[in-house]
């Protein structure tokens, strides 16, 4: 039997942390595949940065951003693009991961082709389309193509049989971002002066980290996540708040006209992977509106408030790691106090295991790729919802 022609395709900075472990293994195993890595570009330089990082080489790329595109610009070029690569590189299946618009646009290309579509960190939901935006469309258009779903918890893989989805065709694999975060930990031991060094003026101090960047935050929630954070600053004038700002600018105009100044607080350019591993490591606390942030800091015992009225990875809540606080500063502010005032509540969000998975999550989303025998011209099965299966 020839090797499985795989095509994997990403385009920002998360996705590339998450694909990496899945890139790597395919290509530890090139004996049995044919590895093609497809960049759509979707975030330049801060992709350029975890790919550099990773060694992963690109075989194409799209290099979708240009200045002031919209939604649907992006979608209809990486749907194009997509396409054309497809028709040239005729793989045997397509494997994208998350809910970016590189995905929603890689379900259909591939659909559109009858080629398999994988979706890695498939199933997550909060059941409104309006939260996270667009990303839960986005998500539910790739599980309504998919032909294998590597769900990472038993939650998401729930939802998706609850959607109709074929059940033999959700599988648990874990998250592929824990493979990425310890792969990272174990390979940056001992080689953190320079972050140590750089970092060196917050001496002792504790420091709560600090990302933003959803578009659902813009505007009045930015305003408000940066109120949160300057009243927290005046607060605890012992600690530091260190903010990597996201390069967009409705990320970066309210974060320098509300925080730059402020004596404890240190606005920074977004931080390389393996530091920002480093900084979540090294944190007190971490305030985040990432999904990702979610997912890696209950690795490292952090406690995790999110700045978001609804999660799709409600397990760490469950756990106790990670409180929904939204965005409204009087909330923000209440509780990031009681965790930097209480050592005992402090003491109980710091969890000693992860619900999202052991490190091993690339190894079988691979595994159940070469169990499919589509290189040996199997048709993928894609699942309607229920009751379309019922009306056909």
């Amino acid at each position: 039997m020839r090797k499985l022609r795989a095509l994997l395709t990403f385009g920002t900075r998360p996705e590339a942390v998450k694909m990496a472990p899945v890139v790597h293994e395919c290509l530890r195993q090139a004996e049995r595949i044919e590895t093609i890595v497809c960049l759509t570009g979707q975030h330049r330089e801060m992709l350029d940065q975890v790919t550099g990082y990773f060694g992963i080489e690109a075989d194409c790329d799209l290099a979708l951003m240009t200045p002031n595109q919209t939604l649907a610009d992006v979608t209809a070029r990486c749907l194009t693009g997509l396409d054309a690569v497809l028709a040239e590189r005729r793989p045997d299946c397509l494997v994208a991961q998350g809910d970016t618009t590189t995905v929603m646009a890689a379900a259909l290309a591939a659909f559109y082709r009858r080629i398999p579509f994988v979706h890695v960190e498939a199933g997550l939901r909060t059941g409104n389309l309006q939260a996270p935006w667009p990303e839960e469309l986005n998500r539910r258009i790739a599980g309504l193509a998919a032909a294998l779903h590597c769900a990472p918890t038993g939650r998401a893989a729930d939802n998706l049989l609850r959607e109709g989805v074929a059940p033999k065709t959700v599988r648990v694999t874990g998250n592929t971002v824990i493979d990425a975060l310890l792969w990272t930990v174990e390979r940056e031991r001992g080689r953190d002066r320079p972050w140590r060094e750089k970092y060196a003026p917050l001496g002792d101090r504790r420091m709560v980290l600090i990302t933003g960047h959803r578009r659902e935050n813009f505007g009045g929630g930015m305003e408000q996540i940066c109120a949160a954070v300057a009243r927290l600053a005046a607060k605890f004038p012992a600690v530091e708040f260190l903010y990597p700002v996201h390069l967009n600018p409705r990320v970066r105009e309210p974060v320098g006209r509300l925080l730059a100044g402020l004596p404890n607080v240190r606005l920074r350019e977004p931080a390389p992977y393996p530091e920002f591993v480093w900084l979540m490591d090294r944190s007190t606390l971490i305030l985040t509106d990432s999904g990702g942030v979610q997912e890696e800091a209950p690795s490292l015992r952090k406690p995790v408030l999110v700045m978001r009225e609804t999660t799709e990875r409600p397990e760490a809540v469950e756990a106790g790691a990670v409180e929904l606080v939204g965005t409204d500063a009087r909330r923000i502010v209440d509780r990031a106090s009681m965790l930097l005032d209480d050592p005992a509540a402090y003491r109980a969000r710091q969890i000693d295991r992860s619900p999202y998975g052991d490190g091993r999550a690339a190894e079988r989303i691979v595994a159940l790729m070469l169990e499919q025998g589509w290189q040996a011209g199997a048709s993928p099965e894609i699942a309607l919802p229920k009751k379309s299966r019922e009306a056909a």
